[in-house]
């Protein structure tokens, strides 16, 4: 086994722990204590250990994909829905209060999101990426602002205290991302204007 091959098993491995620990231990009921820690530390966490597993399963069922999953926009669209469908409030509620449901988040976030993006993001079109970063983007301003300026609850398991640092926090991690996005773009664009006025004053 080359050592390429040996690191992917192990992050299979820590993929497959992470939902283990998740689903089968106090870690999975402590994440959800706070609507912080349920929506971007317990969710995130299931579809980046969706996204491991997908990645080792991958070369194994190529031949499907390519059938289904051409340019990765199904795929896509697949993992969008169901990321989408678990930040609705009332099935963040139910998660915390019904265990079958809970199951299913858990199945579905890794199953239906994680192993799905995995599969369909390098297939993705430059610019079929920029619009999935710019409605991801989209969507954390918006739902962070509603949840800071809402003085109603949105969930009956979460203090109001909760809602406001789930909408903070959502806004922090769309900041960071926005930044993280944007600084390569201006960083290549200025390497490459200075690599192009290098190389016409070396040619005068």
């Amino acid at each position: 086994m080359t050592p390429l091959a040996a690191l992917g098993d192990r992050w299979t491995l820590i993929a497959i722990g992470i939902v283990a620990a998740i689903a089968g231990t106090p870690l999975g009921p402590a994440l959800a204590g706070t609507m912080l820690g349920h929506v971007l530390v317990q969710i995130p966490l299931l579809v980046a250990a969706g996204w491991g597993i997908g990645r080792y399963l991958e070369p194994r069922i190529d031949s499907q994909l390519r059938r289904w999953n051409a340019g990765g926009i199904p795929g896509i669209l697949l993992a969008s829905f169901a990321v989408g469908f678990w930040m609705i409030p009332r099935w963040l509620d139910g998660a915390l209060t019904d265990p079958i449901v809970n199951a299913a988040k858990v199945v579905s976030l890794v199953v239906l999101a994680g192993m799905p993006l995995a599969w369909s993001w390098p297939r993705l079109h430059p610019v079929a990426r920029g619009v999935v970063k710019i409605e991801l983007l989209a969507m954390l301003f918006r739902l962070g602002w509603l949840y800071v300026i809402s003085p109603d609850r949105f969930c009956n398991s979460y203090l109001l205290t909760d809602q406001v640092w789930l909408g903070r926090g959502l806004i922090v991690v769309g900041i960071a991302l926005g930044i993280t996005w944007l600084v390569p773009l201006f960083w290549d664009g200025f390497a490459t204007a200075t690599d192009a006025g290098a190389a016409g004053t070396t040619t005068r």
